[in-house]
């Protein structure tokens, strides 16, 4: 087996584990966002108030669809993307009118420019580094010129599977503010805004990103 395949593989391997600890935690991760009352990140907000008011929408790791399911209802066009099977089964339960679609990041089922910005809400970092720097290029063509791109990342240095705390089992790719940088410019997107955040969404440190296609 050449380095590319073995490559591939541990990729395959850790986005399987990652996978296999949502589904396993699922009904946990639903009740626990139900309790809580939904909140527009300031991040998701900023990115809003650049976008037309009919703007098509993606939300990318959209889990039981909290953020998508409040975008559509506030008139945008959107469309959820996850591959959790119990988290989207859960969102169409909950959200009836919405599209969830259950897909790969690593093979997005849509055509080039469908979108006019696209929301990555702590799912890029699921993703091992090789692949989110080439997935970021992906993003950039799914987007019109001028499209916009939020996100956010776990900030820091060491990437591992944590076997700890809420939803055990998962991968977590940690990135330095400068690496990302470099990442999202050499896939074509000028950055408008990326900052660390400490305990603001959730815990920890994060980096947020606001970034435009390029063009």
């Amino acid at each position: 087996m050449d380095t590319l395949s073995l490559a591939h593989d541990s990729t395959t391997q850790l986005v399987l584990q990652t996978i296999d600890a949502y589904e396993r935690s699922a009904k946990e991760c639903v009740a626990r966002w139900s309790k809580q009352r939904h909140r527009r990140p300031p991040l998701l907000a900023e990115w809003l108030a650049c976008l037309p008011a009919d703007a098509r929408l993606l939300d990318l790791g959209c889990g039981g669809g909290k953020d998508a399911g409040d975008l559509g209802q506030r008139g945008y066009r959107v469309v959820g993307l996850d591959r959790t099977s119990a988290l989207l089964s859960a969102g169409r339960r909950r959200y009836r009118s919405l599209p969830l679609v259950r897909a790969d990041l690593r093979q997005l089922p849509f055509h080039a420019m469908s979108f006019d910005g696209l929301w990555a809400a702590a799912s890029l970092m699921h993703l091992p580094k090789p692949v989110a720097r080439r997935i970021l290029t992906d993003l950039s063509r799914l987007v019109r010129p001028g499209g916009l791109f939020a996100a956010t990342v776990t900030y820091g240095v060491k990437s591992r599977i944590v076997t700890d705390g809420w939803v055990p089992g998962r991968y977590f790719a940690r990135w330095k503010k400068n690496e990302l940088a470099r990442a999202v410019r050499r896939a074509g997107w000028s950055i408008l805004e990326l900052k660390i955040i400490t305990n603001r969404e959730r815990k920890g440190r994060w980096l947020n990103l606001l970034a435009q296609r390029q063009g």
